[in-house]
């Protein structure tokens, strides 16, 4: 029985969140770097801006891989899974969850910061309350938290697909082939 293949959307939300989180890492560090808004640096803005569209565009990502791996889930017959491939599952899930809880934990840190969210610049996210500082503590550290398991897990994530590179197996070529 051969493997069942990757599908088109699966493997373009793949490389498109992979570039994302890459893209929210750097940023992140450039970012925090750059002199706090007053009357002369008021172009932070933008940036922060960017950095909170792309982290609540890849929440919605995550929701819809997580729905196609369900339904992938219960489409498949899995009897007779080995320990490789419940470690993989488990890796995905717990990569889900922690793009989830940092872009979660972000949004919510920048809206108890006083500081609006607007998606792509056309759609005001709400602000759950007035400006909190210690909510704002919270969740960002929840925010750094998360942020930093994520990189953990990616690292072991691209050590995975190493170690398929060396093994030699169809997965790489199926994560790079459209079909």
């Amino acid at each position: 029985m051969s493997e069942p293949q990757i599908s088109k959307i699966t493997l373009i939300l793949h490389w498109l969140l992979a570039i994302s989180v890459f893209y929210l890492f750097v940023s992140s560090w450039w970012m925090l770097a750059l002199p706090l808004p007053s009357d002369q640096f008021t172009y932070r803005v933008i940036p922060f801006q960017l950095h909170k569209n792309m982290g609540m565009t890849l929440l919605f990502f995550i929701v819809v891989m997580l729905a196609i791996r369900i339904v992938d889930t219960h489409s498949q017959q899995r009897v007779d899974r080995s320990w490789s491939k419940k470690l993989a599952d488990f890796d995905h899930l717990l990569l889900y969850f922690l793009v989830a809880a940092s872009c979660l934990s972000g949004y919510l840190s920048s809206s108890y910061s006083g500081w609006e969210t607007t998606l792509w610049w056309l759609v005001d996210l709400p602000a759950w309350t007035e400006e909190n500082d210690d909510l704002n503590i919270v969740f960002s550290d929840i925010h750094s938290w998360s942020c930093w398991a994520l990189l953990a897990v990616i690292s072991l994530h691209i050590t995975a697909a190493i170690y398929h590179a060396f093994n030699n197996d169809s997965l790489l070529r199926k994560m790079f082939r459209w079909q």
